[in-house]
């Protein structure tokens, strides 16, 4: 079981690493193409930095290890929203910028409660067999991300310098952007990035399901716990980074845009590849994402639209408290 901890760690650190050469490159290329700065952060930055939850859930529902990919969803989200918070939160109070508070937390709310929703077959339909988020709901969740991103692009676009998400979303497309590279090079550390996606991503899969065996606990209590840890390294990184150099603002609007990508953008990718049965305790793990979800609103708007260190301390403890229950139930 050690031998898989270590080769998993080491996986994981190919994920991390090659997802960075991976959004350089094609950043790169559609720097020299004459892409807008807006354009290639919204896309390419904003799925480089889900790059390895996006690569993971992506092959688990390809070779049928969904619950390993629902566990990798949710655990990714907690992580997010209450230790990744919570601890940038501690490091430095959160501003809020009014874009947050009137755009992306509300359609983070709608894509927790949507997962929660579509996760509860049986409530709704007592002649279902089996809670899952089937293909349709898939579709389902990738319109609301089109919508979502149609939305943000066009506000973003109408504002301009004046829209907080417009100049963080320039900011990250100028700082992954690096020296001007030629296009072989580029065309390179594109291909090799993807290559050492695909290579992480199987073997991350692979031991991450030796692990669950070797312990008796399900893959989705794998997922949720080391292999999540593991794919958010990035998110936690960029967050400590901002809030220490005082951008704390860029902190929080990159938790909440990352966790409507992996809800929506990732939740909609797997499930239409292939069917999810929400796992035993998935329910929990989705209705306690809504509550934090959900509570994040009033902690946003109240003190003058920051997040306090207090407020960050009950998040991080809430995250850690529910965690450690669920760890102990599945043990």
């Amino acid at each position: 079981m050690l031998v898989d901890l270590l080769l998993l760690a080491a996986s994981l650190a190919l994920l991390l690493v090659t997802a960075k050469y991976f959004v350089d490159g094609v950043s790169g290329i559609a720097a020299l193409l004459g892409v807008p700065e807006l354009v290639i952060g919204m896309t390419v930055v904003a799925f480089g930095t889900s790059a390895p939850e996006l690569v993971v859930n992506t092959l688990s529902a390809v070779r049928g290890e969904t619950a390993l990919a629902f566990g990798n969803i949710a655990g990714a989200c907690l992580l997010n929203a209450g230790f990744v918070l919570g601890i940038t939160a501690l490091i430095r109070p959160l501003r809020v910028a009014p874009s947050i508070i009137t755009r992306e937390i509300p359609m983070l709310i709608v894509a927790s409660l949507a997962l929660l929703v579509l996760a509860s077959d049986q409530l709704l339909n007592h002649a279902v067999e089996a809670d899952a988020w089937g293909r349709s709901d898939g579709l389902i969740l990738l319109l609301l991300f089109s919508i979502f991103l149609y939305y943000t692009a066009r506000e973003a676009v109408a504002a301009g310098r004046n829209d907080p998400f417009a100049e963080e979303v320039r900011e990250e497309a100028e700082a992954n952007a690096g020296p001007r590279h030629s296009m072989p090079l580029l065309l390179g550390m594109t291909a090799g990035g993807l290559i050492g996606l695909s290579l992480g991503a199987q073997w991350t899969v692979e031991f991450a399901v030796n692990i669950a065996l070797s312990l008796g606990v399900s893959q989705a209590v794998v997922g949720l716990t080391i292999v999540s840890l593991g794919t958010t390294l990035p998110e936690l990184s960029t967050c400590i980074i901002a809030a220490r150099r005082g951008n704390s603002d860029i902190a929080l609007g990159n938790v909440v845009g990352s966790n409507i990508l992996n809800l929506l953008g990732i939740g909609g990718i797997v499930s239409s590849i292939r069917p999810v049965p929400i796992p035993p305790g998935g329910h929990q793990d989705l209705l306690f994402l809504a509550v934090l979800t959900v509570i994040l609103l009033p902690i946003a708007i109240r003190s003058g639209r920051t997040i306090t260190r207090g407020e960050g301390a009950v998040l991080l403890a809430s995250f850690t408290a529910y965690m450690g229950w669920r760890i102990a139930g599945a043990l």
